[in-house]
C-alpha cells in the first residue's frame, strides 16, 4: 500500500458515515462530469445564458466565412474576414469561461476534501 492509500484509509476511518459518504462523492472527476457540473447550482441559469451565446456567435461565424468567400470586393472582404474573427473570438472566449468555471469547481472539491482531512486527522492522535 502507498502512504496516500494509508493517509485515505486513516481518513475514512476518523469520518463518520455520513462524512464518509461526503469526502467519496468528493473524488476527481472526468471531464464529462465536469461538464455536467457547470449546470449545476446557483449559477447555473448563467451557464445557460453563456452557452446559447456560444451557438450564436458560432452561427454568425459560418454566416460571416459564407459571406467572406461570396463577395469579390476587397471592402466587402475585409468587412466579412472582420466579422469572421469577431465571432470567433467571442466563441473562444467563452469557451475559456466555461473551463475556467470547471476548473474552479475542480479547486473548491480539492479543498473540500483538504477541509475534511485536516479535521479528520486533527481528532486523531499519533504515537
Amino acid at each position: 500500500m502507498s502512504k496516500i492509500e494509508d493517509i485515505d484509509k486513516l481518513i475514512k476511518e476518523t469520518l463518520t458515515e455520513e462524512e464518509a459518504k461526503f469526502y467519496d462523492e468528493l473524488e476527481e472527476q472526468n471531464v464529462f462530469q465536469m461538464l455536467g457540473g457547470l449546470f449545476e447550482g446557483k449559477n447555473k441559469w448563467i451557464m445557460y445564458l453563456m452557452n446559447f451565446m456560444t451557438l450564436i456567435f458560432f452561427g454568425l461565424f459560418i454566416y460571416c466565412i459564407i459571406q467572406f468567400f461570396q463577395v469579390e470586393e476587397t471592402k466587402e472582404l475585409i468587412k466579412w474576414a472582420t466579422g469572421t474573427l469577431i465571432f470567433l473570438l467571442g466563441v473562444s472566449m467563452l469557451k475559456i469561461f466555461a473551463w475556467m468555471q470547471m476548473d474552479k469547481k475542480a479547486l473548491i472539491r480539492e479543498i473540500k476534501r483538504l477541509e475534511i482531512q485536516v479535521s479528520s486527522l486533527s481528532g486523531k492522535h499519533f504515537d
